[in-house]
């Protein structure tokens, strides 16, 4: 395997485990919380900044107003005068970049598929499922409180979309944006890596 792998996924969907299990089959580092803790440290930040900052995003014309840019102006203004929130997404741009410099690997969400457009070896995936399936897999794997499970799987996927609207600029969820979205529930999560390894040993043959 000698591609970037970017993988986006709807909350309860099984991306990162997808993620995780594609990396272990091609011996390849696997990207997720890492990308955070590496993020802060090299930047200074508390991790807490970096969950949070996904939280609080939103397309709001008041919350571009309230935090003064976004990733566009920020861009022609330069590093000083940034939002907070804006510095937190630089700075873990930045490792997002130098792990991809690294090598073949697996990244989960962080915008990385927006970040590291430009590269020729890069592969982006978006996993997606049912409200369903996600639902009772959050339930039974993140340990969702039942009555909630259904309100904090959509609140999870509103909170993604916003955040990646915010500093990228287009739909989280345009399939046009990646080279392969996939339902997970169709074929479970096994049979989801199954069918992404067939896709990506022939992306990698050519």
């Amino acid at each position: 395997m000698n591609k970037v792998i970017t993988i986006n996924r709807q909350y309860g969907s099984g991306g990162r485990e997808i993620g995780r299990k594609l990396a272990e089959i091609y011996d390849i580092p696997f990207y997720d919380n890492e990308i955070i803790s590496r993020a802060a440290k090299e930047s200074g930040f508390a991790e807490a900044a970096f969950e949070n900052a996904e939280e609080k995003a939103t397309n709001s014309l008041l919350y571009q107003i309230a935090m003064g840019m976004n990733i566009f102006t920020a861009q022609e203004i330069g590093y000083a005068g940034l939002s907070l929130d804006d510095r937190i997404y630089l700075a873990q741009a930045n490792v997002v970049r130098k792990v991809a410099e690294s090598g073949p690997c697996v990244i989960v969400g962080r915008c990385a598929d927006h970040i590291l457009r430009e590269r020729e070896d890069l592969i982006n995936l978006f996993i997606f499922a049912s409200v369903d399936f996600r639902i009772h897999r959050s339930i039974e794997i993140d340990m969702l409180p039942q009555a909630r499970a259904a309100e904090i799987v959509l609140k999870k996927d509103k909170t993604r979309a916003n955040y990646y609207k915010y500093h990228v600029g287009e739909r989280w969820d345009n399939v046009l944006n990646y080279d392969l979205s996939i339902r997970s529930d169709l074929a479970g999560i096994d049979g989801t890596v199954a069918a992404l390894k067939a896709y990506l040993d022939a992306l990698d043959s050519v």
